[in-house]
């Protein structure tokens, strides 16, 4: 197991993390502290405690809105679009013109 040390708010975590996966570990901490330096500017805060607080939560905030797009993409990808349903009804009729087509060549 690897271990990594990071800075969040100038103060130093030395965090565990798998093989391999330091500079992962590394870019997650510097999205932390993105986000408390965004907190800090807009001021306010009070403690560390509740600027990590703060900090965590608009990154909640962030995956919950991802999740929602993602939700409501794989909905739309799941609907059937008008150009679909057309060429669904094209393909049918090909399809019928086809066995037809084959049928009378069957007698021959």
């Amino acid at each position: 197991m690897a271990q990594v040390t990071v800075k969040i708010n100038g103060y130093p975590y030395t965090l565990g993390c798998e093989d391999g996966q330091e500079a992962h570990l590394t870019s997650m901490a510097a999205d932390v502290q993105s986000r408390v330096e965004s907190i800090k500017a807009l001021g306010g805060h009070s403690g560390e405690g509740k600027l990590l607080a703060l900090a965590a939560l608009l990154m909640a905030d962030e995956l919950h809105d991802l999740r929602l797009e993602a939700a409501a993409l794989r909905t739309q990808a799941s609907k059937p679009s008008k150009s679909d349903a057309a060429a669904a009804k094209r393909l049918a009729k090909l399809a019928a013109r086809a066995e037809a087509i084959a049928g009378t060549l069957e007698g021959l």
